[in-house]
């Protein structure tokens, strides 16, 4: 760790205390990039924040700085005017790692990403980040479900299962479907290592958590106009898109191509 680098503990409690009123986690997160509170983001850093939140309010109880006061929601105590006596009453009821474990069924997701970012190869590169200054995780051999998009319209949905998330719209590229789309969503099932590796399948999945999975799903993919929220399950682990480095190299040996046939 550098030398003038925070651990997470301490960058957590930087943005709690540095926050009037409550703060969701995820928006810590992104307070911790781009404040630059830490150079090593690591490939999952929602996951580490909300487990540094956990425990820490675990272990500390009343004495622990921060309150959860609402789901994903923490708020500095001393800005709310919340003694370290005062009774969690705000407290959701269950324990916190199911109500927030980001590999409750689904592990991460990514939404209408560009098909013109990625090479596509028998084994292409599906790279994503989880914020910029995150490690990029290839999810080329992640497994789950597959939205393939005309403009905004959804054409084909799919799965992966026998066949890894990076060959199944691959081989969209050159079926009955290959001039009709242009992006696609993904929705991922096997979890994600702070080193950005793909770990293995679950062996099997409570059944109360399937429904509500299922429906932020739809949710995420299909953007009904009468539902006001997100699917709860997903806010954590979407990903952003990140280019194939090959598919720049092309663009520049395109362009110094063109320059060199004009001389």
């Amino acid at each position: 760790m550098a030398a003038n680098e925070l651990t997470w503990r301490k960058a957590v409690e930087k943005v709690l205390s540095e926050s009037p009123a409550a703060i969701h986690y995820t928006k810590i997160v992104e307070k911790i990039g781009q404040e630059k509170l830490r150079s090593n983001l690591g490939a999952t850093p929602a996951a580490t924040v909300i487990s540094a939140l956990v425990t820490a309010i675990k272990k500390e109880g009343n004495d622990c700085p921060f309150q959860k006061v609402g789901k994903g929601l923490y708020i500095w105590k001393t800005n709310a005017g919340i003694t370290g006596t005062t009774p969690i009453s705000a407290q959701i009821d269950g324990p916190e790692e199911e109500e927030e474990s980001q590999y409750d069924i689904i592990s991460s997701f990514g939404m209408f990403w560009r098909r013109e970012a990625i090479e596509w190869i028998p084994t292409p590169r599906i790279l994503g980040m989880q914020q910029l200054g995150a490690k990029v995780v290839n999810f080329h051999k992640q497994l789950g479900i597959y939205l393939l998009y005309d403009g905004r319209e959804v054409i084909y949905v799919g799965r992966s299962t026998d066949r890894p998330l990076g060959r199944r719209p691959f081989e969209h590229t050159a079926d009955r479907l290959s001039t009709r789309w242009d992006r696609f969503s993904w929705f991922g099932v096997l979890p994600i290592s702070e080193e950005g590796e793909l770990g293995d399948l679950p062996e099997s999945y409570g059944g109360l958590k399937i429904i509500p999975a299922v429906e932020a799903i739809l949710i995420e993919a299909l953007e009904p106009r009468q539902n006001r929220k997100r699917g709860d399950d997903l806010s954590a682990v979407e990903y952003i898109q990140k280019e194939d480095p090959e598919i720049q190299k092309k663009r520049v040996k395109q362009a110094v191509d063109a320059a060199l046939n004009k001389l």
